[in-house]
């Protein structure tokens, strides 16, 4: 795990050495133990490392191949690199060191591009053939590791993080209107290649890029592909036909994930993924001590999760906890906007901040449960897609038992209302997503876009919708988590995101997903009689929530929120109407809970406009 940054310049002017310094100190959270760069006339590579898997100096990046034509920076891990080492010394392939990277490059050099097939890992990475004067650059399947760029005549920059790139520029560029919009009409982002920088965006996960330097009649070329297809992949593969079956594999990908040469760790919620993931850990795989890193609020507080954490205090040795409150909130809120070049929707980022900056004084690695709910549908509006998809095929009398039990489980209607929302036209959902505060001209010129009202809010069966989100949503949560961990110089390891496990799961009949007014149904049988019944049994989703709807309410945040309406005035006046802002924290304040999400989406907005955009970025 480690941070990589480039500059390729395109009008034949040699690279200077100051600036990819500059990029790697931007980003030396991501890489705290080594450094290294790498200059050829008008190629610069910069790399700064985490140390996680041979820690020797024999690990050092950039890393060249056995004949000095090739060299390689490499932020990730490929977790079956042994295997792979192993199958390459077979062909006489000669490995100097006991590192992933030489892996990977002996395998791209041996199988070419189709090497990223054979790979089960997370990464970003570029490989420059020195002879030949062509690039090589490829993120994995699922976007776990980031890939930033930004492109024009004369040169390409890439990097980890967004700030780093943005050390090099001239001018920040301007907010991206497009982005903007979805944040705030739909609270998603990282939906497509761009940002919420305009000229900045970032390699599609799944996607590669090859650049030729040697100039011919047409001048240099670069051209992105598209290497892997989750879609595709469903179709040919053979989904699992029992429970037994998934916790196999699941185990597999968890122990994949345990090798490490630095101590390893688990963020808990209490959820039933993080459980199945101490469990596993605990039980299959007899790791007594492992650590454990949970935030807690107190009973009664939204997002906290105790009773199911502590099911396990009597067989974790090294539980740890933090509490996030409304104080360290605001002593942590300008560091959590740094650690977050773009805007988020709410809070929860910041629980997972939390997490991150107390599991640092502990280990160098975590596992964490994300891409679960993508793939188990374990969101709550994924009821909607059910139930969307057992109407158009005509399944009436399903429909209408799945719907009784969902009322009955949950309590509540939240499904039912997802499943008329998503029954809408494309340009109606969009309509009654825009509230009355924003600015009017501002949502007309933008509320043409489909591509999540049409694409990902428009799947017609749940397995769609599924994979969907992980070709539209997922992307965010692994940005967010990426960040957060990375900026306390750890790695975060997603066990759920093994590619064998995503395939698999997503190949299966949709009753393992939802059934009975339950989600996760595969995983709640696999995991019977290994996580605690009270946890196999939840009906509530939290994940890592915060109780913001009362943070919100500290004089703090009030004068904090007003602050920003009357000093960024002019900035917040393109995206809102800022009379009704007025009222919008007043009904809030007024016993509307729901709206914090909301007016976090107005400060969120105006706090990184004037950290980018009020001052030159340095």
């Amino acid at each position: 795990m480690c941070g990589i940054c480039g500059i390729i310049n395109l009008n034949n002017q040699p690279v200077q050495e100051a600036p990819i310094r500059k990029m790697m100190h931007i980003m030396k959270h991501r890489g705290p133990d080594d450094e290294g760069v790498f200059i050829e006339n008008t190629v610069g590579l910069g790399f700064v490392r985490l140390s996680i898997i041979d820690l020797s100096l024999t690990g050092h990046q950039p890393m060249f191949s056995n004949d000095n034509r090739y060299v390689i920076i490499f932020n990730g891990e490929i977790y079956n690199y042994i295997e792979l080492r192993e199958e390459l010394k077979k062909e006489d392939i000669f490995f100097k060191t006991q590192a992933d990277t030489e892996v990977l490059l002996n395998a791209f050099l041996y199988w070419g591009e189709d090497c990223m097939h054979r790979f089960n890992g997370m990464w970003s990475f570029v490989i420059y053939d020195c002879k030949e004067k062509k690039i090589f650059a490829a993120r994995d399947r699922y976007g776990v590791k980031p890939f930033y760029y930004y492109l024009d005549k004369d040169y390409f920059i890439f990097a980890s993080e967004i700030p780093a790139i943005l050390s090099y520029l001239k001018e920040t560029p301007q907010p991206n209107n497009q982005a903007i919009f979805d944040y705030l009409v739909f609270n998603r982002s990282d939906h497509s290649d761009s940002t919420f920088f305009s000229q900045i965006n970032k390699l599609l996960h799944g996607h590669s890029i090859n650049i030729n330097l040697k100039p011919n009649s047409r001048g240099k070329q670069i051209s992105f592909s598209r290497w892997y297809n989750l879609s595709e992949r469903v179709s040919k593969i053979e989904g699992f036909s029992n429970p037994e079956e998934y916790h196999e594999l699941f185990c597999s990908s968890v122990e994949l994930r345990l090798r490490s040469d630095v101590p390893v760790g688990t963020c808990f919620s209490g959820g039933l993924d993080s459980s199945s993931i101490v469990s596993t850990v605990l039980n299959t795989f007899n790791i007594k001590d492992i650590n454990t890193f949970s935030a807690i609020y107190g009973k009664g507080l939204v997002g906290d999760e105790q009773e199911y954490i502590m099911l396990y205090r009597n067989q974790l040795k090294n539980m740890h906890f933090v509490q996030p409150t409304v104080n360290t909130f605001f002593t942590d809120l300008n560091n959590l906007i740094l650690t977050h070049p773009e805007p988020f929707p709410d809070t929860s980022i910041y629980a997972g901040y939390e997490v991150m900056k107390l599991a640092h004084n502990h280990v160098t690695v975590v596992l964490d449960g994300q891409g679960a709910d993508e793939q188990l549908a374990g969101y709550h509006y994924f009821f909607g897609f059910f139930f969307k998809e057992l109407l158009i095929s005509g399944k009436i009398t399903k429909l209408l038992k799945e719907m009784a039990y969902y009322v009955k489980e949950h309590k509540n209607t939240y499904g039912l209302k997802t499943f008329i929302f998503l029954l809408l036209p494309r340009n109606v959902k969009t309509s009654v997503r825009i509230a009355h505060y924003l600015n009017k001209s501002f949502t007309n010129q933008h509320k043409g876009s489909f591509l999540i009202s049409g694409n990902l809010y428009n799947s017609e069966s749940l397995k769609s919708a599924l994979i969907n989100h992980f070709e539209l949503k997922l992307e965010h949560l692994l940005k967010w988590e990426d960040l957060n961990s990375m900026r306390f110089s750890l790695e975060s390891r997603t066990p759920f995101l093994d590619y064998r496990l995503v395939e698999k799961t997503l190949s299966t009949s949709g009753d393992r997903f939802i059934k009975n007014g339950m989600t996760k149904v595969i995983l709640r049988e696999a995991m019977k009689n290994i996580i605690p019944d009270k946890i196999t049994n939840r009906k509530s989703k939290i994940g890592f929530s915060t109780p913001e709807s009362i943070w919100f309410r500290d004089p703090r945040f009030e004068k904090l929120y007003y602050s920003e309406l009357e000093t960024n005035k002019i900035f917040l006046s393109n995206y809102f109407e800022l009379k009704e802002l007025d009222k919008l924290y007043i009904n809030y304040i007024n016993g509307h809970p729901y709206l914090s999400k909301e007016i976090w989406k107005v400060v969120n907005l105006s706090l990184w406009s004037k950290l980018y955009f009020g001052h030159t970025y340095s």
